[in-house]
C-alpha cells in the first residue's frame, strides 16, 4: 500500500477517537503517526497495535508526582502522557521527565520533537536497550525499540539528531490498516430513514 500522509492522517485521527480517546488525543495521534512515518517509521502499525492493546488506559488515570508520570490502571499510554509532558514544555527542566510502564514507546518521539521545538533544544529520549535524539526535524534511533518500557526518561541534551529525508508518502502494512480503518467506522453515525431522506439520491421518490 501507498498512501499520501493526509490519509494516513486523516485515518489515524478517527481510529484513535474510534478506539476510545477524546477528539482532542486522537488529533494528537494523528500528529505523531503522522511525523513518524514521515521519517520512514512505521507509524501506522505501532499506532495499530497500540489502539489494540487489552491493558493501556484511554481515560484519564495518568498521575504526575513531580517530574514523573505514570498509570494507575494498565499500562501508560504513550498518547496521553506525550500531549501532557508536551503541553508542560515551558516548564521541562535540565532533569526532564521519567514516565513509567509505557507501551508503544516509539509514538512519545513526535512529543519529544514538539518539546525540542519548543526548547529551542534537542531532546534526548531514553530507555534501557534503545534511545532517540531530536531537534524537532531531525532524528536519531538507536538500539532495538520493543513494545513496552518499565522506564522512559526524555531530557534536553547538546546532541543533534541526523539529518533525515522527509518522506512525504507511506506504505503501511495492509493488515494495520485495515485495523486502523476498522476502528474508525466506528466513529460513522448509522443511517437512519431520516438521513437517507437528507441526503443525496431519490429518497422516497422513485424517479427512474
Amino acid at each position: 500500500m501507498n498512501l499520501s500522509l493526509n490519509e494516513i492522517e486523516a485515518t489515524a485521527k478517527k481510529a484513535a477517537r474510534g478506539a476510545g480517546h477524546t477528539w482532542g488525543i486522537a488529533e494528537e495521534a494523528a500528529k505523531a503517526t503522522r511525523w513518524l512515518c514521515s521519517r520512514g517509521i512505521d507509524g501506522c502499525g505501532n499506532l495499530a497495535r497500540l489502539l489494540t492493546a487489552d491493558d493501556v488506559e484511554t481515560g484519564s488515570s495518568l498521575t504526575l508526582e513531580t517530574d514523573t508520570l505514570r498509570s494507575k490502571d494498565g499500562s501508560l499510554c504513550p498518547l496521553i502522557a506525550g500531549a501532557c509532558i508536551a503541553d508542560r514544555a515551558e516548564v521541562f527542566g535540565s532533569d526532564g521527565w521519567h514516565l513509567q510502564n509505557v507501551v508503544s514507546p516509539i509514538l512519545l518521539v513526535p512529543f519529544a520533537a514538539q518539546i525540542a521545538t519548543r526548547a529551542g533544544q534537542s531532546v534526548a529520549l531514553s530507555a534501557s536497550n534503545f534511545s532517540a535524539v531530536t531537534d524537532g526535524k531531525t532524528l536519531t534511533l538507536s538500539g532495538v525499540w520493543k513494545e513496552h518500557a518499565n522506564r522512559i526518561t526524555l531530557q534536553t541534551t547538546n546532541e543533534t539528531g541526523e539529518t533525515s529525508k522527509v518522506c512525504t508518502r507511506a506504505n503501511p502494512d495492509k493488515r494495520d490498516w485495515e485495523t486502523l480503518q476498522s476502528l474508525a467506522h466506528r466513529t460513522y453515525a448509522p443511517a437512519t430513514e431520516a438521513s437517507r431522506l437528507k441526503g443525496a439520491g431519490a429518497g422516497m421518490t422513485d424517479n427512474d
